[in-house]
């Protein structure tokens, strides 16, 4: 007989498994962005010379499923809302609104999302973003290589999704014990 049988392998692997993934070994998939990049004050209304800022810089960061953007601000808000009223700088009915002054939005799926100042008159003279998040395919086909961003990419936790694994893997290696 074999010192180790198949079952108590399993359970060392789903065990190491769960170990790595709380050290940290296995890749983080989620980052985020200071909204406008370390060139910037945070989220303020832009100088009157340099009104699409936060859009010049959202067309050079490659925003992925996963990732968030950080608004820090003084005596202002963000709000997320449709294309039409982001044209419009319509604030009446936004999808989400934030005044705390540190605000962190997670992008959940591919696709625009709109951002506009609350304040009146702020998104008229440029305070507004377009963030575009990538699709898993349009990423797959994008270089990795050269990527351009001036905002910093900072790992976020995933604790949600180690945990998961972890009571995954605990699961399984009952089960196999079990048989």
């Amino acid at each position: 007989m074999a010192p180790f049988s198949m079952s108590s392998i399993t359970a060392l692997m789903l065990f190491l498994l769960t170990v790595f993934s709380y050290i940290g070994l296995f890749p983080v998939s989620s980052f985020e962005f200071q909204v406008g990049g370390t060139q910037t004050q945070g989220w303020v209304v832009p100088p009157v010379n340099d009104s699409k800022i936060y859009n010049d810089w959202a067309s050079e960061t490659r925003f992925r499923v996963g990732d968030t953007v950080r608004f820090k601000y003084e005596k202002d808000s963000v709000m997320e809302v449709n294309e039409t009223d982001y044209k419009r700088c319509n604030s009446s009915h936004p999808n989400f609104f934030s005044n705390t002054g540190n605000t962190v939005f997670g992008l959940d799926y591919p696709g625009p999302f709109y951002f506009i100042s609350g304040v009146s008159g702020h998104c008229k003279k440029g305070q507004r973003l377009i963030v575009k998040v990538m699709s898993a395919e349009a990423e797959q086909s994008a270089p990795s290589e050269g990527e351009k961003s001036s905002g910093s990419r900072v790992a976020v936790s995933s604790l949600g999704v180690v945990s998961a694994l972890f009571v995954l893997c605990f699961a399984l290696s009952y089960m196999v014990l079990s048989f």
